[in-house]
């Protein structure tokens, strides 16, 4: 298995005030997990900034502008996302590695590919900034991958926090598969089980809300019962996944009990799908995860995984029953049955 790691130091540039979540130091532990891997013989390269076309196939070119504007200055675009003087170039490195780690695998330089980004970019609408990011990463990486020829694309975001920004930049869209499993009510309070997408891309969108308190076991039951056969069925050309590792037992924002074994466990089961649907084609970037070691064992984990490395089995104390992945499947399976056999 042939894994690459897309990154830079200069993600250390976006800077964020004192206090902020989405601070530095999640780029420091990015940096440390990177060498880590060079040091095993693993593969590292440097992003390139992300084109304007690239961008405006998702957003707007009036709110490219705007933050193109921020250059130079500290903006805040809303109470939660704001912008350095460099952080017009940063957001442009992480979109840039979003679309470098699918070409990697595209064009067959590795297998797998991860890029390990900040700002994170799932909340990025078409023409506006929120929750803490400015462009919508992995929206730009599968429009990039739509470009390029593969006409099937599937995205999973793993995220504590539902991904609207790449549901939006999709939703009429039944080329994209979008599949999200989050903490629900919550930030940013979209996600419901009954979002499925609209016109042609209805049952196109896959939304899981899942209760606060959700286990290893809530999640694998979820994905093994919606996540996978949706995949399956869809027969992608390329899975992306939105890492984020929020729903971590550890993380400040998140009000989830998974264990980095457990995102482990959900990670393998992608892979799997990737290696039976699309030749193991996947490519993971990241999101959120705010507790700094958490992060880095998550990465880690992550790395291993898609290295071909065998889930570990959870630990702990936490449960094997499934009783809010089971509410979860209540909610959810009779809408995705609509469209897919489940």
């Amino acid at each position: 298995m042939s894994v690459l790691i897309v990154t830079t130091d200069r993600f250390a540039d976006h800077l964020t005030p004192p206090g902020h979540p989405e601070r530095v130091g999640r780029a420091e532990v990015m940096q440390v997990v990177a060498s880590e891997w060079r040091g095993r013989g693993g593969v590292e390269v440097e992003p390139p900034y992300v084109t304007t076309e690239q961008l405006t196939r998702v957003h707007d070119p009036d709110y490219v502008s705007l933050i193109r504007e921020t250059a130079g200055r500290a903006v805040a675009l809303d109470p939660d996302t704001v912008t350095s003087p460099d952080s017009w170039h940063v957001a442009r490195l992480a979109a840039g590695a979003a679309c470098h780690a699918v070409d990697a695998v595209l064009d067959g330089t590795a297998t797998r590919a991860c890029a390990l980004v900040r700002p994170p970019g799932h909340h990025a609408e078409r023409n506006r900034a929120m929750g803490f990011c400015l462009f919508n990463n992995i929206a730009v990486a599968a429009a990039h991958a739509r470009a390029r020829g593969i006409t099937r694309v599937a995205v999973v975001d793993i995220d504590v926090h539902h991904g609207n920004g790449t549901e939006q930049a999709f939703y009429t869209d039944p080329s994209v598969l979008f599949i999200s499993s989050h903490q629900f009510p919550y930030y940013p309070g979209t996600g419901p089980a009954d979002a499925i997408g609209e016109g042609a891309g209805t049952g196109f969108t896959v939304n899981i809300p899942l209760a606060a308190g959700c286990t290893d076991a809530d999640y694998v039951h979820v994905y093994g019962a919606v996540v996978v056969p949706v995949l399956q069925q869809f027969e992608p050309g390329l899975i992306l996944v939105s890492a984020g590792f929020d729903a971590h037992e550890a993380d400040p924002l998140g009000g989830m009990r998974v264990t980095t074994r457990g995102f482990g466990r959900l990670l393998a089961m992608l892979a799997a799908v990737s290696d039976e649907v699309c030749g193991g084609r996947v490519v993971a970037v990241t999101e959120g995860g705010y507790d700094l070691p958490a992060l880095a064992g998550s990465l880690r984990e992550m790395l291993r995984v898609f290295d071909g490395g065998a889930p570990k089995e959870s630990g702990g104390a936490t449960s094997t029953a499934a009783p809010r992945g089971e509410a979860a499947l209540h909610e959810v399976l009779p809408r995705v049955r609509r469209h897919w056999t489940l």
